[in-house]
């Protein structure tokens, strides 16, 4: 729908300047005389197409955490009185990040133009999700823009927390296995080919488990771009492959049975659903769009597939709590007969609001485990690579020690 900028006057004679989008300017015009405005001048905008490039969307991400920041700043601002674009200009001097920076400067421009605070974020959505622009949405349509601002903040706090809790879980046997194929690597590339050097001199008989590690360490120390490029081409296998729906389908599902992640993908699945439905829901977003927004922010297709189907269902009359007791095995029981008090007692954001404090803690609780649970895993999967490494290479030692005598 085209947009225009236009100059009008009141009945009182006052001059007034907006940008509105209409399908015609007779259509602009009717608007207007029914907001008790004379339209005087309009004129088309024309949107400026970007030069042709090539842009990485990586680099253009802004983190959670400088987004919360945002958020909490403008919050505060706002509640001591200062205009929106003004707020929004002196934040954007405090950004560290140029997309953020731009994004905040394009948006003021746009408000200052006439357009609403929400529909201006909806230009930057790999910025702003979709989530952040429908709470904004209702916040300034209900004039509760502050309070949405602090329900936004609280719940991009608690999940910057479990994002951190759970890399700082994985933190450990990512690096003990990186260690383990860094090692080993060396050893192939340095070490293996002197030690086939000697066998072939003394011309011993060799297993093919050693057979097999000396044409790997002799290839990679002679071939080693052929390794590189490998695990490049494998890497973007797997990439498009996630990216299919049905490779996306299979390595969730994968995800949901796997014994020690599955509980973990589990409970952290059901605190964010639990904490983004209470968040919108509190905001004053209708339920049937809360599930339907939920169902875009969930990274599994299992959990998306569930809350679009409850968004359909709930728009028919359905309660949620009985759309959820078919979907227990990805959600525990006690989500659903915890919904189904708040339906009962009309205080679901609130329940949902404790739920996501409850699975949280059980999140951080899990993580503190995970070490425990995955060392011992580490240290057999290292000490198997270690033992097939020394009889493989000690075993013709042996035979050669054997021959001498």
């Amino acid at each position: 729908m085209p947009r225009y900028s236009y100059i009008a006057k009141s009945t009182k004679g006052k001059r007034e300047q907006g940008v509105m989008e209409s399908e015609s300017e007779f259509q602009l015009a009717r608007i207007l005389r029914s907001q008790g405005l004379i339209l005087i001048s309009a004129k088309e905008e024309t949107l400026i197409k970007k030069k042709p490039g090539i842009e990485i969307p990586f680099f253009k991400n802004v983190s959670i955490l400088e987004k919360m920041m945002f958020t909490r700043n403008l919050r505060v601002m706002i509640s001591a009185g200062i205009a929106l674009p003004r707020g929004l200009e002196i934040l954007s001097d405090q950004a560290r990040s140029k997309s953020l920076k731009e994004a905040l400067l394009g948006t003021k421009n746009e408000i200052i133009k006439g357009r609403s605070f929400s529909e201006s974020l909806s230009d930057y959505p790999e910025i702003f999700s979709e989530l952040f622009t429908s709470m904004i949405k209702v916040g300034e349509e209900g004039g509760r823009l502050e309070e949405v601002l602090g329900i936004l903040t609280r719940q991009m706090e608690r999940e910057y927390d479990l994002q951190s809790k759970i890399k700082g879980a994985m933190m450990y046997p990512a690096v003990v296995i990186s260690a383990m194929i860094g090692i080993g690597a060396l050893m192939l590339v340095m070490v293996i080919p002197k030690i086939a050097e000697t066998f072939r001199e003394l011309e011993v008989s060799l297993p093919r488990t050693t057979q097999f590690i000396i044409w790997l360490g002799e290839n990679m120390a002679k071939k080693w771009y052929f390794l590189v490029l490998g695990i490049g081409v494998l890497g973007f296998l797997f990439v498009q492959f996630r990216k299919t729906k049905d490779g996306r389908r299979i390595i969730d599902t994968m995800m949901l049975k796997m014994p020690i992640l599955s509980p973990l993908l589990k409970k952290t699945s059901s605190a964010y659903t639990t904490r983004i439905l209470s968040s919108l829901i509190a905001s004053g977003v209708p339920i049937t769009r809360s599930l339907e927004i939920l169902s875009g922010t969930l990274g599994n297709v299992h959990y998306q597939e569930a809350m679009k189907t409850a968004s359909e269902k709930v728009e028919k009359g359905v309660k949620l709590s009985d759309i959820l007791a078919d979907y227990q095995n990805i959600y525990p029981s006690l989500v659903i007969q915890m919904i189904a008090v708040g339906e009962e007692t009309g205080k679901t954001s609130e329940i949902l609001e404790k739920l996501a404090d409850f699975f949280e803690e059980e999140v951080t609780n899990s993580t503190k485990n995970l070490a425990s649970v995955i060392e011992p895993l580490i240290m057999l999967l290292v000490g198997g690579a270690i033992g097939f490494f020394a009889i493989s290479m000690v075993q013709p030692m042996y035979s050669m020690l054997e021959a001498i005598k």
